[in-house]
């Protein structure tokens, strides 16, 4: 999962960037206002809970917050959906892209040329998905057996550490749990998130075909509908 991780380093780097830009601010309302038409109480809302908290990593204020929950009641983010769409990239490499948006015309478009100017292509649905699974990903500060061993008795599917710390994954329903109980166990939690987590990683091992694959995942993530963008890559070099 290197290239997984190195992928996801950089986005927790351009999202702390995007931060003092606002443009996290608007991904991260709308997911909020998402979330929100399930319950606009996070205590009895986990997908609420879970966007709140991503809120808060990217210091988003909290009237920002509050107004992306009063959204519920808004026409204009009742008509937001989320819209997630499979492509390939180059070196064959397998990607998923989340988005939230108001308009799928406008979305797919912006999706597919993003993905054919950068060497890669819309793919169909269920084509790349099956090669990853849905799981909820920690990342702690801490390394070695007794964070380990913590990690597993919070619920913890696996752990794998890092450069920068350990990876934790769990069933996606128990997220929010596992991430309660590592920080109550005095853990130090950077990020939690849902994310698409690739089944066998493909191996690039070219310094040409991975800078063409970060260039797509990096423009990809710079659409203003997507929220998140998931790749199969293992970049080893």
């Amino acid at each position: 999962m290197a290239g997984h991780n190195k992928w996801s380093k950089i986005k927790r780097d351009k999202g702390v960037n995007d931060a003092k830009r606002g443009a996290v601010f608007t991904r991260i309302g709308n997911q909020i206002a998402i979330a929100a038409r399930s319950g606009t109480d996070p205590d009895m809302n986990p997908a609420l809970a879970m966007a709140i908290e991503k809120a808060r990593q990217a210091n988003m204020p909290k009237e920002n917050i509050q107004r992306s929950i009063d959204r519920v009641a808004d026409k204009a983010a009742a008509a937001l959906e989320e819209i997630t769409y499979e492509g390939y990239g180059p070196g064959g490499v397998g990607i998923i892209i989340e988005t939230a948006t108001d308009n799928r015309n406008r979305t797919l478009p912006e999706v597919k040329t993003a993905l054919v100017k950068n060497g890669g292509r819309i793919a169909d649905a269920g084509s790349v998905m099956f090669q990853f699974t849905r799981k909820g990903v920690i990342r702690v500060t801490q390394m070695g057996e007794d964070a380990l061993m913590t990690i597993l008795d919070a619920g913890a599917e696996d752990a794998v550490e890092d450069v920068d710390g350990t990876i934790v994954y769990t069933d996606p329903k128990d997220l929010m749990k596992v991430r309660a109980l590592l920080l109550e166990a005095g853990l130090t939690v950077e990020d939690a998130e849902l994310q698409y987590v690739p089944n066998n990683p493909v191996a690039i091992d070219d310094q040409e075909t991975a800078d063409k694959v970060m260039r797509v995942l990096d423009v990809l993530d710079d659409l203003d509908d997507v929220v998140n963008v998931h790749t199969n890559a293992d970049i080893t070099v």
